[in-house]
């Protein structure tokens, strides 16, 4: 924390935002602090940190799903080009549930590529997921193997890392 008022003091107001995003990586912190920490963001026009802020919010409110993502290389998939990963694509998982006629059943989730700002076709990152139906994947587990669509064909296949369940209750 010294740090942080060290940067303030000297008007270094990014740099001491970074460093309370990284508090988030040591131990959970409550709703309120991404909130605010987001609001901060929005006002200095840090468009990526008020993003990462506003993921946590929501990684606060839902747990932590966190994989590593393949992707299918240019030449085998419908994507060409690289996308932003700091989750602004939603794409469509295979995560093993069924529609009622039996049918793969695909789940959307929001995708943030961690440590890369853009993800190219073939490329490899861990990632974190945002499902639109957090109840849906609560089946998942460390080591399940799931896979990526863009639309009924593979785009990529993810190994889950490590999943969290929410830290509060939900909605606080």
């Amino acid at each position: 924390m010294r740090d942080v008022w060290e940067y303030l003091s000297e008007d270094e107001w990014d740099t001491a935002l970074g460093l309370l995003e990284e508090l988030g990586d040591i131990e959970p912190l409550p709703l309120s602090f991404w909130e605010i920490l987001a609001t901060a963001a929005e006002q200095m026009r840090l468009d990526r940190s008020a993003a990462w802020c506003h993921w946590r919010s929501y990684e606060t409110r839902n747990g932590i799903i966190r994989a590593d993502l393949t992707l299918r290389p240019a030449s085998e998939a419908q994507r060409q080009t690289s996308f932003d990963g700091a989750g602004v694509l939603r794409p469509m998982w295979n995560i093993g549930n069924r529609t009622p006629s039996g049918e793969p059943g695909l789940n959307i989730a929001r995708l943030w590529a961690e440590f890369i700002p853009f993800l190219e076709p073939g490329g490899r990152s861990s990632v974190r997921l945002a499902p639109l139906d957090p109840m849906k994947w609560q089946h998942l587990r460390p080591g399940h193997v799931i896979t990526m669509h863009a639309d009924r064909s593979v785009a990529g296949t993810a190994v889950i890392l490590e999943i969290h369940r929410p830290q509060t209750p939900r909605g606080q």
